[in-house]
């Protein structure tokens, strides 16, 4: 029997309405089509491994983030004329973050440079390391970052804007590819288990992208994902069957409110973190790793056991299949390791001795095991420091200058990019922004910075802000 107009009305909600309507069909037709031509990332409510647009060179990423601020003329970018003209007043005014520069002397390094591996790169003294694996990694030298304060620097080192709000570099990678281990999150952050860094749980948001891509942080100490695991203790064949049961509920709810998509991204949550209950544990066990690998990461010195031990479960991690790991460095003596205001000796060689050699060992280990030509490892801090002293000893912070690392993943070996002006205070050749570098590494991963889109508040939203920045991928630092 036909229903009247006004039962009709009552009836039908909004949606329906607009479901039923042309307007709501040619939406769907529009989201068709754009998936069609590979324009929105697909299955923006699940973690499924999905193709890249194009063939990539890498497949997964750990990001080394070293908070504070690394000093570039002290660790990766020799300056002669440092030395020489050490004590004498700078004649270029610079940027200070904090008093204690107003003298614009400059000072030098208290390290030695010496030439390493093969190619012959200069490094410091103090990562030898690092130098030690000199071939196998592409030093950028003329990274610029937009602020010279903590939080908004690293705020754009992880979301390519200063400003908080926007999805993370690893979100962006996981809502576009998913993960091969659909008992995993495809993004999960390694910090210390004693504190946060700066900002916090702000640098691993997904902001606006499905919650699904937020970062998940695990524990390398105790019980690794908190309130996985049931109160009271079970048979894993019952926790199966009740897991199983509640997935066939979850299922039939989801049918009765096929458009919800906040529903369908917590039910997918839920599901996870079933499925991480019974690998979860069992993946991230060290105890099965050789005593030569767990030397080669430091786990046999307390100085660089606890930043060991999170490179060493970032490797086992990439290699059952997470998209992006992203791990962080001691935030003892201090929460911003890096950041060497009073002085570079004393706080470099602090902090380089619980980082260098674990730094080396993850990238040693991923090329023993053929993962590092699928892996790109990125080792960054926020911005650099400047040539002048502070306080005589130390050194304040620097947008305009500071150097990174990158490994693997089709990234050249052995290779120098870019400059810096005599005293390393400025980019002066193949200066690199940090949306560059963003789109540099989406581009080895198959996906490109300019069609990876989220529509959010009637904008077609990408993690390099394409509407309006120039970002550039850096061909120049690409193998062939």
């Amino acid at each position: 029997m036909q229903r009247s107009t006004d039962n009709l009305a009552t009836t039908l909600s909004r949606r329906d309405l607009l479901r039923l309507s042309g307007l709501g069909l040619g939406s769907l037709a529009l989201v068709h089509l754009l998936n069609q031509e590979k324009l929105l990332a697909a299955g923006a409510t699940d973690i499924a491994a999905r193709p890249p647009y194009a063939a990539p060179r890498a497949r997964a990423v750990i990001m080394l983030v070293q908070n504070g601020g690394p000093s570039q003329m002290d660790l990766f970018d020799p300056k002669p004329d440092l030395k020489k003209q050490e004590g004498q007043v700078y004649g270029t005014r610079v940027e200070m973050f904090q008093k204690g520069s107003e003298a614009n002397k400059l000072l030098a390094t208290p390290f030695k440079f010496h030439r390493r591996g093969r190619c012959g790169m200069e490094l410091s003294e103090v990562i030898p390391h690092i130098g030690s694996v000199a071939d196998d990694f592409c030093l950028v030298r003329s990274m610029v970052s937009e602020h010279n304060n903590h939080t908004e620097a690293l705020v754009l080192l992880n979301t390519g804007k200063i400003f908080p709000g926007r999805p993370a570099l690893g979100s962006w990678i996981s809502y576009a590819l998913g993960t091969e281990n659909q008992n995993l999150p495809a993004y999960i952050v390694l910090r210390d288990p004693e504190g946060y860094n700066t900002s916090g749980t702000l640098l691993w948001q997904n902001a606006w992208l499905p919650a699904m891509y937020r970062g998940t942080e695990v524990s390398t100490q105790g019980t690794p994902i908190l309130n996985l695991r049931p109160a009271a203790a079970i048979s894993e064949s019952l926790q199966r069957d009740k897991l199983d049961l509640l997935a066939r509920l979850n299922e039939e709810h989801r049918r009765h409110y096929p458009q919800e998509s906040e529903l369908e991204a917590r039910i997918r949550n839920y599901e996870l973190a079933a499925r991480m209950q019974l690998a979860a544990g069992k993946l991230l066990d060290l105890s099965g790793e050789t005593e030569e690998t767990q030397k080669l990461y430091g786990l046999d010195n307390p100085t660089t056991a606890g930043y060991g031990l999170r490179l060493l479960m970032a490797r086992r991690l990439v290699e059952n299949g997470v998209r992006f790991v992203q791990v962080f460095p001691p935030v003892k003596p201090q929460f911003q390791p890096w950041d060497a205001h009073s002085n570079v000796k004393t706080e470099n060689e602090a902090i380089c001795a619980k980082t260098d050699l674990p730094s080396a060992g993850l990238i040693k280990d991923l090329k023993r095991r053929g993962l590092l030509d699928e892996t790109i490892v990125l080792w960054s801090g926020e911005f650099g420091r400047l040539p002048v002293s502070q306080n005589g000893q130390g050194r304040d912070h620097n947008r305009n200058a500071f150097s990174l690392i990158v490994a693997g993943g089709g990234f050249k070996s052995g290779h120098v990019h870019g400059t810096t002006d005599e005293v390393g205070y400025k980019a002066a050749e193949g200066r690199v922004t940090v949306p560059d570098l963003h789109a540099t590494i989406l581009h080895q991963l198959g996906l490109d910075h300019e069609r990876l889109t989220f529509r959010h508040h009637g904008s077609d939203e990408t993690l390099t802000d394409a509407r309006v920045s120039d970002a550039q991928v850096v061909r120049e630092v690409l193998a062939s």
